[in-house]
């Protein structure tokens, strides 16, 4: 790994922010979905919920320019199995939604531990997300249009949380744990040998400070061995 790709690499690391999510209600269009996934990981998000039936499509790889590999995403069936896992993690929820109680997205505290929940397409946020929300937002406008594309509005929302964030100081404070952040300088700084311990089952080594492989003798030579999987389908 190049000292350019560690510091990369490391630099995101430190600005993930684990109590800050997106909850993606039943949005079903690719290309919704993976333009919320690289705003996600641009503005920090370490991981996403998705609510997505069981018989229906994630966003692939490709469509989403790589951003899959740095943003984990958690799906549910329902939306009642993401709001129970919301509520243990002590989150505020924030519901996108026309309502007599919404008020404008820049009025709420996204300092505090907080899921924005966007709707899809069509019909907009879930009523059962509607009704367990602890408060319902609005992205105030002037124009002939009611509503935004569900990514420009998740997006003007995340950017508003991670202005706020930046300036309460909550930036370049590494809070992921150590195991987590070891396999990503692994996988993505040594994407050959990641793949070669996947393939022959050999555990992840540690990654050193200067972003290189530190291994004993006994790791090296199983990663030298000939590859039996490969042998059997000749």
């Amino acid at each position: 790994m190049t000292p350019e790709r560690l510091a990369r690499i490391n630099e995101m690391l430190d600005n993930r922010q684990v109590d800050l999510t997106v909850c993606l209600d039943k949005v079903h269009k690719t290309n919704n979905i993976a333009a919320t996934v690289r705003t996600a990981d641009s503005v920090g998000i370490h991981q996403i919920h998705a609510v997505m039936p069981e018989d229906s499509l994630w966003v692939s790889g490709n469509t989403s320019s790589g951003s899959h590999r740095w943003v984990n995403t958690i799906k549910h069936v329902t939306y009642q199995d993401a709001y129970q896992q919301f509520r243990a993690q002590g989150m505020q929820v924030l519901a996108t939604t026309f309502s007599d109680t919404a008020v404008d997205f820049r009025e709420i505290d996204y300092t505090k531990p907080t899921v924005i929940v966007l709707g899809n397409e069509r019909d907009g946020v879930s009523q059962e997300a509607i009704d367990s929300a602890d408060q319902h937002i609005i992205i105030p406008m002037v124009g002939m249009v009611q509503s935004l594309n569900v990514s420009v509005a998740g997006a003007l929302i995340m950017y508003e949380a991670q202005r706020q964030r930046q300036e309460a100081g909550l930036y370049n404070n590494r809070q992921l744990d150590h195991e987590y952040c070891q396999t990503k300088l692994f996988e993505q700084g040594h994407p050959v040998y990641a793949k070669a311990c996947r393939r022959k089952n050999i555990p992840y080594p540690a990654i050193d400070e200067l972003g290189q492989i530190s291994a004993d003798d006994d790791w090296w030579d199983r990663m030298r061995a000939p590859d039996q999987n490969e042998a059997l389908d000749e």
